[in-house]
C-alpha cells in the first residue's frame, strides 16, 4: 500500500523536527545518507568540522538521517513543502533534476575542481550550475583473470584460435592485446575466445557475464559502450538521439555476446549480485562490473577462485574515446535553509582537499584527482583507480541529471532488454525508447 503524500511529510516533519530538537545548538542541520560508509565518513567529517577553531557555535553541524526505504520520494516531498528542517541535504546524480526548484546552486570555491576534476563536478551539476559537493561516487570497472589472459598472450596456437573465432563472430581477424588497450571488439573476441561452447580449450565456462535484466542500473554499466562510439541520449539543440549508429553498434554486440553463449543464457535476470558471483566462482574470464565489487572478488574469504587473479582496467574503448559512466552522491544547499550562509561555509569546506582525504581515510568513497588521490594511496588504494577513470573517462549523459534520468533509464532498460531477449527488433526497441524519452525529456 503505497503512503499518501500527507502522510509521508507528517513522518518527515516528526522526525526531523525531534531530531533538530535534540541538538538544538547545532545551526547548520546536514541531512545524509543512511548507513553504510556513507554514514560512517559523513559523521567523521561532521564531527571534525566541528571541531575547527575557526567554526563559530552558530555554524556547527547537526546531521540526521532518514530511513533508506522511499528515500528519495520522501525528501521530494518535504521540499516540494518548503521545509526547513535541514539546511544541507543528500542529493544523487541520476535524482538531482527533481530536487533543483528547491536548492540553492553553490559556488564550492576556487580549489574544488583541483580536488575533484570537471568531471567528477559534473554529477553534482544541473542546468549547468553546481548544486552540490561530490561525496561518493559509482563507476565500472572491467574486471578479468589475470592467469588467463598472460597464458594467452604467450600462446601461439591460442593466438591462431582467437583469430579464427573473431573472424567467425565478429567480421574480422583480432590478435589478443592486453586488456587495457582492449577495444570494445577486443573485449568481445577475448570473451567469445573463452566461451567453453565455442572453444573446447578454454579453462572457463563463459568468456563474460552480461548484467541483462530489465533494471535501470544495468543499462548504466551498458551504456559506457554507445559512448564510447559518439552516443548521447541527446544533442546539443536537445534532440533525442538514441537511434543512432552507437547505440546501434553496442546494442548489436551485447547481443551477439549473448546469442553466441558468452555470457549465461539466463543473463537475462542478471544484475550486480548475479554477476559478482559467476566471475567470483571462477566460471567467467572478464566481467564489466561496479566499482563497489572490487573489495568483495580480491578478497581471498570471498572469492577464493580468483582473488590473487583479478585484473583492473577501465572499461575498454572506441573510436572516439574511452568513456566510464560515473555518478554519485553528494550534498548540496536547501532554499529554504534557515542558515544558507551556515551551509555554504559546510559546503565549502567538504570540497577542500583536507576534507575529501579525510572523508577518504573514514570509508567513504569520492572521486578525486591523481595527485589527491595520491596522498592516500596506500590506505585506500581502490580511490587511485576510481579517481584515476573518473576523471580520464567519467562521463554523465546530457539529460542525466534531468527531473526524469531515472525514467529513461526505465525506459531503455524495458526496451533494451526487449532487444536482446529477442522479443523485438533493434528498430523498433529504438524506436520506441526515442519516442519515450522525447516526451519525458521535453
Amino acid at each position: 500500500m503505497r503512503t499518501s503524500t500527507k502522510a509521508k511529510l507528517s513522518v518527515l516533519a516528526v522526525l526531523a523536527a525531534s531530531l533538530f530538537a535534540s541538538t538544538a545548538q547545532a545551526a547548520v542541520t546536514v541531512l545524509g545518507w543512511p548507513g553504510g560508509s556513507e554514514e560512517t565518513a559523513l559523521r567523521a567529517a561532521a564531527k571534525a568540522y566541528n571541531d575547527l577553531s575557526t567554526v563559530s557555535a552558530d555554524d556547527k553541524v547537526n546531521l540526521i538521517f532518514f530511513n533508506r526505504d522511499g528515500f528519495y520520494d520522501k525528501l521530494q516531498a518535504d521540499m516540494a513543502a518548503g521545509s526547513n528542517a535541514f539546511d544541507v541535504n543528500l542529493l544523487a546524480t541520476y535524482a538531482i533534476g527533481r530536487y533543483a526548484p528547491y536548492m540553492e546552486p553553490v559556488d564550492l570555491g576556487p580549489d574544488a575542481a583541483k580536488v575533484f576534476g570537471e568531471s567528477v563536478l559534473k554529477t553534482m551539476q544541473f542546468g549547468g550550475k553546481q548544486y552540490g559537493v561530490p561525496t561518493d561516487l559509482s563507476l565500472h570497472f572491467m574486471y578479468y583473470r589475470k592467469d588467463l589472459i598472460d597464458a594467452l598472450l604467450k600462446d601461439d596456437a591460442a593466438k591462431a584460435k582467437y583469430a579464427e573465432i573473431s573472424q567467425k563472430y565478429l567480421g574480422k581477424a583480432l590478435q589478443p592485446k592486453d586488456p587495457d588497450s582492449w577495444t570494445w571488439d577486443d573485449w568481445a573476441a577475448t570473451a567469445l575466445y573463452f566461451t567453453k561452447s565455442i572453444n573446447s580449450a578454454s579453462p572457463v565456462r563463459y568468456g563474460t557475464v552480461l548484467q541483462l535484466k530489465n533494471l535501470l542500473f544495468n543499462i548504466m554499466v551498458f551504456q559506457s559502450l554507445p559512448r564510447s562510439y559518439g552516443g548521447d541520449w541527446m544533442d546539443a539543440k536537445g534532440n533525442v538521439t538514441i537511434d543512432s549508429d552507437a547505440y546501434k553498434t553496442g546494442l548489436k554486440l551485447y547481443k551477439t555476446l549473448y546469442d553466441a553463449g558468452a555470457t549465461p543464457k539466463d543473463s537475462l535476470s542478471y544484475e550486480y549480485p548475479e554477476t559478482n558471483a559467476a566471475f567470483g566462482s571462477g566460471q567467467a574470464a572478464t566481467a564489466l562490473q561496479w566499482n563497489a565489487a572490487a573489495g568483495d572478488l580480491t578478497d581471498k574469504a570471498k572469492s577464493p577462485a580468483v582473488a590473487d587473479k583479478v585484473g583492473i582496467v577501465a572499461p575498454p574503448a572506441g573510436p572516439v574515446a574511452r568513456a566510464d559512466h560515473i555518478h554519485g552522491l553528494g550534498l548540496g544547499l536547501n532554499k529554504n535553509a534557515k542558515n544558507k550562509a551556515g551551509g555554504v561555509k559546510v559546503l565549502q569546506w567538504l570540497a577542500t582537499q583536507d576534507a575529501s582525504l579525510l572523508y577518504a581515510k573514514s570509508g567513504g568513497s569520492p572521486a578525486l584527482a591523481p595527485d589527491v588521490v595520491a596522498k592516500i594511496a596506500t590506505d585506500r588504494p581502490d580511490l587511485v583507480q576510481l579517481g584515476k577513470f573518473a576523471s580520464a573517462y567519467g562521463y554523465v549523459m546530457t539529460g542525466g541529471t534531468s527531473a526524469n534520468a531515472l525514467s529513461v533509464y526505465e525506459l531503455q532498460a524495458k526496451e533494451f532488454t526487449g532487444y536482446w531477449s529477442g522479443q523485438e527488433s533493434l528498430e523498433q526497441a529504438l524506436a520506441n525508447t526515442k519516442s519515450g524519452m522525447e516526451k519525458l525529456l521535453k
